[in-house]
């Protein structure tokens, strides 16, 4: 198999580029017509940013799922689609083969029709990274369900806001998950989360850890009992739902600038054609390649580049269940080793996490079939790229340098591996069909190289976030209203003398914690529900392993009594409502915040301060009381 979309050299990257550029519409049609259609296109754009309203294939009629699946089963039917390894490194590992996971994603599709699953019902899916959260997810596309996948992490109020936001009246789970040395209760989560969800009609359960649950009769089932009842009818088939290119795929919450996660809604043709296009190109794909992606399926990178990219091109994916640490710091190089992974797509949290071990864990491991090495959620710092390309990669492995988004559904920005040159720390050029600018405050813009900016997208590709669920307009405020027809990033960006570009962070409030984008407000929100706390101000400041950390001024009423038992409460409070990956690391108790006249904090001094910086702090004269800036430089942690 060969995909006729791949680019292979530098001038065919450029070609490509200008004609994406030149003729876009054409350039799409090309790439889609590679993919399986029940009904072709009417058109293949439709696009205006000031609603925004943006539609990709128009006409078109398809099931991703037919392209994931059934399109692959003559050629590739005993091939591995997923290889799972799980959390224990003694349990027995699992291999899926297309016609294996096909047959598994029809099954459990006549499992959700027959608890009442419809086309346009929003399923919310909380799993831990076992194969079945990949059919779970393959299950609704086949039937038109539109999915939730809430990240394993996520605390029962956090569930509530977005089962609630998004009215899923179904849910699929485990017992519980495994994670390293713990186990997390994830059914107990969820119980906890229906007590402001009574809508919510059944809960599908899967047993995992045999941790002991509630199972609520005619709420809960247990997912092994469905499949048996399937299975009593001759596990019949299930013939792919027939959706329209812009019917919903799924809804993926991502934390914004106010406190209320907001639902980013993907549509069926331009997500499938687009993943399955950048997956290809920027990991320079070839049948028959191991790639493993260390994502969550809980998060984006998951949902495109463990699922839908990979098994769009009829690739092999390797799902794990753990985590890189556990039981000890060799374990992504023992699964290297193990399966004799090709691509290896990761985080820099987690590579600079692995080299405080120093070089112990990497001996003895066999990491020769390595061809390309990848980084997602952040941008990587040049001192981790250089370990991860010399010890990693033996400096012989292209390292891809990935920047995209939630709302972007796939990569934007990466160099091509091995096809176009890599740059330590820099996400380097836009792939085809990606028309990035760079723009000052007034939205001018910025033209030439080596100028620095906000980074925004000037026309459409065919992975763009279609809507904000249940609120366009927060959509259109977001992206869109900031620079009129833009696609506004909230990154700020340089571009170097060679047109390169470099992620420089975001320029709204909300911060990456390794990998996470985690809104201020959010964790504002939280440390505010303690008891004791009047107000909170929370920044990011650079920390070595996570990217950023989390650094929160609070004020606060009650009596202190012993100072760090009082982080602690603040702490767990904010574990208790978000999730753990939200907890502060460090809180600073201050008797005021830096605040306009107008009661606007002043994020700008705070933000310095955490950041070590003590004497240029900027114009303070239009604070309401600028004495307050002193007290909390000299106080500082």
């Amino acid at each position: 198999m060969s995909y006729p979309y791949q680019i292979h050299t530098p001038e065919e990257y450029h070609a490509a580029y200008r004609k994406s550029v030149n003729d876009p519409e054409a350039f799409w049609a090309d790439i889609a017509a590679n993919f399986y259609w029940r009904k072709r296109w009417d058109r293949v754009l439709d696009w205006n940013f000031t609603e925004p309203s943006i539609k990709w294939f128009s006409g078109a009629k398809l099931n991703i799922t037919e392209n994931c699946l059934d399109r692959h089963l003559g050629s590739l039917g005993n091939k591995p689609a997923i290889i799972w390894e799980p959390n224990d490194p003694e349990e027995h590992h699992r291999v899926i083969t297309y016609r294996d996971l096909h047959a598994k994603v029809v099954q459990f599709a006549n499992v959700l029709k027959n608890n009442g699953v419809k086309k346009g019902d929003r399923v919310c899916i909380y799993m831990g990274m076992v194969p079945e959260l990949a059919i779970a997810v393959l299950a609704c596309a086949r039937i038109g369900a539109v999915h939730s996948v809430i990240f394993g992490g996520f605390s029962a109020q956090s569930i509530a806001d977005r089962l609630q936001d998004a009215m899923a009246t179904f849910i699929i789970t485990c017992d519980g998950a495994f994670r390293g040395n713990k186990e997390i209760p994830l059914k107990s989560v969820i119980d906890d989360a229906l007590v402001q969800c009574r809508f919510v009609k059944r809960v599908i359960v899967l047993t995992r850890t045999r941790t002991p649950v509630s199972m609520i009769k005619g709420r809960d089932v247990w997912w092994e009992d469905e499949i048996k009842k399937v299975e009593t009818h001759g596990n019949p088939d299930c013939p792919a739902e027939e959706m329209d290119a812009e019917d919903e795929l799924f809804i993926l919450y991502t934390s914004g600038s106010t406190g209320k996660p907001k639902g980013v809604v993907h549509t069926c043709a331009g997500y499938m054609v687009y993943t399955t296009y950048s997956f290809v190109n920027v990991f320079q794909y070839h049948p028959g390649d191991i790639h493993f992606c260390t994502a969550d399926i809980g998060w984006i990178t998951g949902h495109s580049y463990i699922v839908y990219g990979p098994l769009g091109a009829g690739a092999t994916t390797l799902m794990f269940e753990g985590v890189p640490t556990w039981p000890d710091a060799g374990r992504f190089w023992d699964i290297v080793d193990k399966y004799r992974v090709n691509i290896l797509y990761t985080a820099p949290t987690a590579i600079r996490s692995l080299m405080s071990f120093g070089l112990g864990p990497i001996q003895d491991k066999d990491l020769s079939s390595l061809k390309v090495l990848g980084t997602v959620g952040e941008p990587i710092n040049e001192e981790a790229w250089n370990w991860y390309h010399e010890y990693i990669g033996k400096n012989k492995c292209p390292i891809v340098d990935t920047w995209w988004q939630t709302e972007t559904g796939g990569i934007l920005i990466s160099n091509m591996a091995g096809v176009t040159p890599g740059k330590a720390s820099f996400a380097t050029l836009p792939l085809p069909g990606v028309q990035p600018m760079l723009v000052d405050e007034n939205g001018e813009e910025l033209k030439g190289n080596g100028v620095s900016g906000n980074l925004c997208i000037r026309y459409p590709w065919p992975g763009i976030i279609r809507t904000t669920y249940g609120d366009h307009e927060r959509c259109r405020l977001n992206y869109f209203a900031t620079y009129p027809n833009l696609y506004f990033t909230g990154d700020g960006c340089l571009r170097d003398e060679n047109g390169n570009y470099r992620i420089t962070g975001r320029v709204d409030d909300v911060l990456n914690v390794s990998g996470h984008r985690i809104g201020t407000a959010e964790v504002e929100n939280a440390i505010n529900m303690h008891a004791g706390v009047v107000e909170s101000a929370v920044v990011g400041y650079p920390h070595d392993l996570k990217g950023q950390g989390i650094y929160a001024y609070v004020i606060y009423s009650g009596t202190h009594g012993d100072e760090n038992l009082t982080r602690q409460d603040i702490t767990l409070t904010v574990s208790r409502i978000i999730g753990p990956i939200a907890k502060p690391d460090k809180i600073q108790f201050v008797t005021g915040l830096p605040k306009t006249r107008s009661g606007k904090i002043m994020r700008r001094i705070l933000r310095k301060i955490a950041e070590g910086e003590t004497e240029n702090l900027g114009d303070t004269t239009t604070l309401l009381d600028p004495h307050v800036v002193v007290e909390i430089r000299d106080g500082k942690i």
